[in-house]
């Protein structure tokens, strides 16, 4: 029996300096790699080509569904896989995808997203997340929306809920929101201009206002970012949807960066009854009960985010809330309740998890220039 084939689908402009990594990861399970260039003036296309792929040039009108789908249209494969061009897909996952392709029995299929923020790659700043990326050609999937395009999963397969998409043990690593990356593109002025397009356009994406809040809160505008994550909310449920579980995650990030904790307690909890396995909300809610004066109640939620773990993919996940930072914030809990032995085993059990996480080790450096004699005590259990 002849194994399925594979299309790998990119769009690209002027990332010469990227997108060789990118094909390099793809190479050995692409039997086509299609990139739509929709304008490069440096050597993107070139580097294309000495890869063996099919470079299609595209116009750019502002509308990155219209390129994605430009390459979908011409894929030949069994299997269409999209990525971006500041994507790498992990080394070691490439056989288990070429293994697991000719058992696949659903139309599509997620994969295990690894998004990179701050100055440099780290697994401890990262963000972790299920995203749709693989799924059957010629079954009528296609790219909608302007700006942060996703599939019509609900056109295609109108009884599938995209929470319940299977993820492949497979991991692709996005490193496009590191600090140099984002500064160098402008790419938060880009996404902002095409947001506000699209929301002037009334194009039907109940997600406009949600990333025009992300992009202002990466770019520390937190007024406008407040503002449009509360636009969010309301147009979600305006059309009879629950607001998805990482909008809320951003308006209590806002929140909690601002300062601004007295109206996150307690609605906080009305959030978690809608989703109660977000440990990353569960994190904020502990972050808030400390910050209000809470402390038992705020330790018994990190416990709570301790026991409920970090590697749930259908949530984007903080790497590091059910391990380091939860144990971080318990330390801080002890100090404020006058516990220096449970707060050294805290921070100590920080560092077992992420030995350079900066706020541990200064909380425990502090903590022993009062308290010497922690020096003796026990090994936490980590």
């Amino acid at each position: 029996m002849q194994s399925p084939t594979l299309s790998i689908c990119l769009i690209a402009r002027n990332e010469e300096d990227v997108i060789a990594r990118c094909l390099q990861s793809i190479r050995p399970i692409a039997d086509e790699i299609i990139v739509v260039d929709t304008g490069s003036t440096d050597r993107t296309i070139e580097i294309c080509q000495e890869f063996g792929a099919t470079v299609l040039r595209h116009e750019w009108q502002d509308h990155f569904s219209m390129a994605r789908n430009y390459g979908l249209e011409q894929a030949t494969g069994d299997w269409i896989m999209w990525m971006d061009a500041d994507e790498e897909m992990d080394v070691d996952d490439c056989q288990t995808m070429k293994n697991l392709l000719p058992t696949l029995d659903k139309d599509i299929y997620s994969i295990h997203l690894i998004n990179y923020i701050g100055a440099t790659v780290q697994t401890n700043e990262s963000f972790h997340i299920a995203h749709a990326r693989l799924f059957r050609n010629h079954k009528g999937f296609k790219f909608q929306f302007s700006i942060h395009e996703t599939l019509n999963v609900h056109e295609v397969l109108p009884d599938q809920d995209e929470s319940q998409i299977a993820t492949l043990p497979v991991k692709v690593y996005h490193y496009g929101y590191l600090n140099d990356v984002t500064y160098a593109k402008n790419k938060s002025e880009r996404n902002i201009t095409l947001l506000l397009k699209a929301i002037e356009a009334k194009e039907p994406n109940p997600w406009l206002e949600y990333h025009l809040a992300s992009e202002y809160s990466r770019m520390k505008q937190y007024d406008f970012a407040f503002k449009y994550v509360n636009w969010s909310i309301i147009r979600f449920l305006s059309e009879g949807l629950t607001p998805p579980s990482l909008v809320y995650k951003l308006k209590y990030s806002i929140l909690l960066e601002t300062g601004s904790i007295e109206g996150a307690w307690p609605a906080i909890d009305k959030v978690l009854v809608l989703y109660p396995d977000y440990v990353d909300l569960h994190l904020y809610k502990g972050v808030i009960l400390h910050q209000l004066g809470k402390h038992k109640q705020a330790l018994e939620t990190f416990d709570h985010c301790i026991a409920l773990g970090d590697k749930q993919l259908n949530h984007l996940t903080l790497h590091g809330s059910a391990t380091f930072h939860a144990y971080y914030y318990k330390g801080q809990c002890y100090e404020q309740l006058n516990q220096p032995q449970e707060a050294w085993s805290a921070y100590r059990s920080a560092l077992n998890f992420y030995p350079e996480y900066e706020p541990a080790n200064l909380a425990l450096q502090q903590l022993l220039v009062s308290h010497s004699d922690l020096h003796e005590q026990p090994s936490p259990i980590s």
